[in-house]
């Protein structure tokens, strides 16, 4: 993604959402943004909501705030389980993640 294509895309809403069925548990993610994941007790990791509750059911997605665009695109791109998944609120296409383009 080119320098334009990354500014285009920190400047829309984005959201969030891991797919537990490939989790590792490693918890890189919740070590790189830990306002936005974090690990359960059954090991695998979940996307928190601005009210800090876990978004547990499945494809549930949280909102990116801006201000951690970058530790969650990083956390992405260093998922062992390629399972974190970003996303345009507006139209849903993925930006981050194993399906982006």
């Amino acid at each position: 993604m080119s320098v334009t294509e990354q500014t285009a895309v920190a400047t829309e809403e984005l959201e969030v959402w891991i797919d537990q069925d490939l989790c590792t548990g490693d918890g890189i993610c919740a070590q790189y943004a830990p306002e936005v994941f974090e690990l359960d007790i059954d090991g695998l990791a979940y996307v928190k909501g601005p009210d800090d509750e876990l978004r547990q059911q499945p494809g549930e997605t949280a909102p990116v705030p801006l201000t951690l665009l970058q530790d969650v695109v990083d956390s992405a791109k260093e998922c062992p389980g390629d399972c974190i998944h970003v996303r345009r609120v507006a139209d849903r296409v993925e930006v981050y993640g194993p399906d982006a383009e």
